[in-house]
């Protein structure tokens, strides 16, 4: 959603590179292109004006003037500004000290309001509660239906004493729903409100007349992020009329241009609780300001994909296969790798993942164009194998890859393809978890390498080796020291003279090493 405004935002950076001192005109010239950036991006006039004056102001100070790297100094600037206008800081639920907690949606039809209960539901179930859906919406035809639906997909229950479709009375279900909600033991009540396709008095006073009715701890208002600017003044309308705690962006993996996710927030004062950003139920998490600033500056977002990692992965199949790669438990099998490649999908798309990475958005178009099938395709070859194949691939022979080629319905060279880049995938990674860092570098800090000892002093070079006149001599003389030069690399792999294991320590003092750096050495 963010691509343009992160695009724009890093030409605007590329600019101040390599500038030692920024003067009054490469602030102001950044200034205007922060500004066309975030006005192309849909955000509300309001907000850039005071944007764009915070990051100017504090350009021109200290913090900037006397920065050893001035253009990093404006980036940080940049990204603390927009963590501010986005909210400041995660804002979570508050739950009742007693009896259940009622949470209320409101917004306009389309939002996804009905989708987006279903979705809090299986989020708060997570977190160890028992929610109960409440059908308040009798007015969209089927959304009762609806809910009802979804519910059984998150596997929480569904009050609907109402058909909907125009019959029954919103306010009267809601008031039920509580006493419903206590008989049945639930601690958390998500009423399900209706919608209009534009702001209307009846929509205001049906919403405030719920709200009266079950006291709702928290408010929430759903907003599509793909409307642009009518999100901050339907915000507005909603603040006024109804008033509410929190709000939820919907639709945030659209194309918009997500200007009213960096609006609203600042606008009205309420902050942005939760985000939904994607089809599956499980797309829907809180909404951390800092995380979505850093997506939009290219720095990523390493937080999220450590939490969805942690609820995504097995962590006894984790521990067994890093024990298969250190050499502690058998061999590291293709059905080991078909298995971390299973967990690694179920994290969503390959797209969404990498997009998560730092500095990924100089490659938006590949990761766009990335085929989601490919991992099928490698499954397909996988379990197109034997039992036998896939714990050894080494007996993978010509007749056999023609065989497992025609059962996964790929070509030769696919199977080739796969198998090749297995053993090259396998020898690396058992590199690195036995501590011998990357395979052809040197032993990393803290990833192994060889051990602390004390060096020999190394032998003054002179200007060559004397050899002697006689051919035959000579040629037993370099035949020799072939022979010592290889005894020299198997007893030390890493290349270190005669063998020899390095004194981190005393190399770190030779090299004149700022006091106490040693120790990031050993």
């Amino acid at each position: 959603m963010f691509a343009t405004l992160s695009d724009r935002l890093a030409d605007t950076f590329k600019n101040l590179r390599g500038k030692g001192r920024l003067s009054e005109a490469d602030i102001d010239a950044t200034a205007r292109e922060i500004r066309i950036a975030l006005l192309e991006a849909d955000v509300a006039l309001p907000v850039v004006k005071e944007f764009v004056a915070a990051v100017k102001d504090r350009a021109r100070g200290e913090e900037v003037s006397q920065a050893l790297n001035p253009a990093q100094q404006i980036v940080k600037i940049v990204n603390e500004e927009l963590v501010t206008i986005l909210g400041g800081e995660t804002r979570r639920l508050r739950y009742a000290k007693s009896g259940p907690t009622v949470i209320m949606l409101a917004g306009l039809q389309g939002a996804g309001k009905t989708t987006l209960a279903a979705k809090l539901a299986l989020w708060l179930k997570e977190q160890g509660k028992t929610p109960l859906l409440v059908a308040c919406d009798l007015q969209r035809p089927n959304a009762v239906r609806q809910l009802e639906v979804n519910g059984e997909r998150v596997g929480v229950p569904v009050f609907a004493p109402e058909p909907g479709n125009g019959v029954g009375d919103p306010v009267a279900v809601a008031r039920a729903s509580i006493e419903e909600a206590k008989r049945r033991l639930h601690d958390v009540v998500i009423v399900d409100t209706a919608g209009r396709l534009g702001v209307d008095a009846e929509l205001m006073q049906q919403a405030s007349d719920i709200r009266d009715a079950v006291s709702p701890d928290e408010v929430l208002f759903v907003v599509d992020a793909m409307i642009g600017q009518d999100a901050v003044s339907t915000a507005q309308a909603f603040l006024d009329g109804v008033g509410y705690d929190g709000v939820v962006l919907t639709k945030l993996d659209g194309d918009a241009r997500g200007g009213a996710a960096l609006s609203i927030a600042s606008i009205t004062g309420k902050p942005v609780m939760f985000a939904s950003n994607g089809e599956k139920m499980t797309d829907f998490d809180l909404f951390h300001p800092d995380r979505m600033a850093s997506r939009i500056l290219d720095m990523g977002d390493v937080m999220t994909l450590i939490e969805q990692a942690e609820k995504a992965f097995d962590s006894e199949q984790a521990m067994k296969a890093a024990a298969k790669l250190s050499g502690q438990g058998g061999e590291f099998t293709l059905d080991d790798f078909l298995e971390q490649m299973q967990q690694v999908r179920k994290l969503g798309s390959m797209s969404k993942i990498m997009g998560m990475l730092p500095g990924m958005g100089q490659f938006r178009e590949q990761l766009e164009n990335f085929d989601e099938r490919e991992i099928d395709r490698i499954q397909a070859i996988i379990q197109s194998m034997t039992p036998a194949e896939r714990a050894n691939p080494k007996i993978i022979d010509g007749s056999r890859r023609a065989r497992i080629a025609k059962g996964s319905g790929r070509q030769v060279s696919d199977v080739n393809q796969l198998v090749d880049r297995f053993f090259e995938a396998r020898k690396m990674m058992m590199q690195m978890a036995r501590g011998g860092g990357i395979p052809g570098m040197p032993g990393m800090p803290g990833m192994g390498g060889p051990k602390k000892g004390k060096a020999k002093p190394q032998q003054k070079k002179g200007k060559g080796a004397k050899r002697s006149g006689n051919p035959a001599k000579a040629a037993q003389q370099a035949a020799a020291e072939k022979e010592k030069a290889a005894a020299a690399a198997a007893a030390n792999p890493f290349g270190t003279p005669g063998g020899a294991d390095v004194d981190y320590e005393q190399a770190a003092a030779a090299l004149d090493l700022p006091k106490d750096f040693s120790k990031f050495l050993k």
